[in-house]
């Protein structure tokens, strides 16, 4: 169980840069806890502020509900209270009310709530599949505002008011005025999370938004990048920041936009790029073909040096 209050939990989570571990699989497409436990303990010998076990980037979406605790375990065992651990949660009501659950009695520190499976909803709905969520558990809520599931500042007040475990707002859509209609509405009341594909691309201007944090999905292949690019980011050191993306994230960007699902994909891609294989992704996904990881590679040696 956690030893964190959902308050503290959400402190934390914004006082630094996050880590989303990509999930290891076999060629069988089998879950491999040992090599998973052996990343996140990598990531662990790096500064971080929090893991994000089965999230996006741990490809969540192609987990059984059994396999996403399985994972949340495996990362809370080899954490061990070092930092947040932060499961996701997601599909229908009744199945993200359970995984809720199943994420408390693993010992998970909080949760972040993706968009539910397929349908669109009102703001009502949003609003009652969030709060069940939230009512379910002990634990501190992250909701993700993205793709069908975008919440507006008037919901997102109202389960304020109703849910004090509701502490963090993770933005997938890029709406700039939603973002700060959210911000100016909710003040510190929440802790907010970049949560974009490359999050590094917006992390500038969104940090003029309280936007204080992101996930790094790169961190997984180039933690000290990731870390030196998030410095000069929170130092508003801008011609460090435009470097970084012109040198790296803008041609990485360019790489991943030529196949749906290469936001993941290219993950693993550079994991293996590196010398630290997590195996192939699930499907429906794709991986990269041989051309774009030769690509790939050449472009993470440029900044490896």
């Amino acid at each position: 169980m956690s030893q964190m209050s959902p308050t503290d939990v959400a402190r934390q989570l914004g006082g630094g840069l996050l880590s989303f571990p990509v999930t290891h699989f076999d060629d069988q497409h089998r879950f491999l806890e040992a090599p998973y436990r052996e990343h996140c303990a990598w990531m662990l010998d790096h500064e971080l502020a929090g893991l994000f076990a089965a999230g996006g980037t741990g490809e969540f979406f192609s987990l059984r509900p059994d396999e996403v605790g399985q994972v949340v375990r495996a990362a809370v065992a080899e954490t061990a209270g070092k930092i947040p651990v932060i499961a996701g949660c997601g599909y229908g009501t009744a199945i993200a009310v359970d995984l809720a659950r199943d994420a408390q009695a693993a010992g998970a520190d909080g949760l972040l709530l993706l968009p539910p499976y397929l349908t669109n909803a009102t703001q009502e709905g949003l609003g009652a599949h969030i709060e069940a969520v939230c009512k379910a558990t002990d634990l501190g809520v992250i909701v993700y505002n993205r793709d069908n599931a975008i919440i507006n500042e008037d919901t997102l007040e109202k389960l304020c008011d109703r849910n004090p475990n509701l502490v963090g707002f993770k933005d997938g859509v890029g709406d700039l005025e939603l973002m700060m209609r959210v911000y100016a509405r909710m003040g510190d009341r929440l802790t907010y999370i970049g949560g974009l594909p490359t999050a590094e691309t917006f992390a500038l201007p969104y940090l003029e938004m309280g936007v204080t944090t992101y996930s790094s999905a790169i961190f997984n292949f180039l933690p000290d990048w990731a870390l030196a690019f998030y410095k000069a980011v929170r130092a508003r050191d801008r011609e460090t920041v435009m470097t970084g993306l012109r040198d790296f994230v803008l041609p990485y960007i360019a790489l991943r936009n030529r196949g749906k699902g290469y936001a993941v994909s290219i993950v693993k891609a550079g994991m293996k790029a590196v010398g630290r294989d997590a195996g192939p992704v699930r499907q429906p996904l794709t991986d990269l073909t041989d051309a774009e990881f030769a690509e790939l590679e050449t472009l993470i040696a440029r900044v490896r040096g």
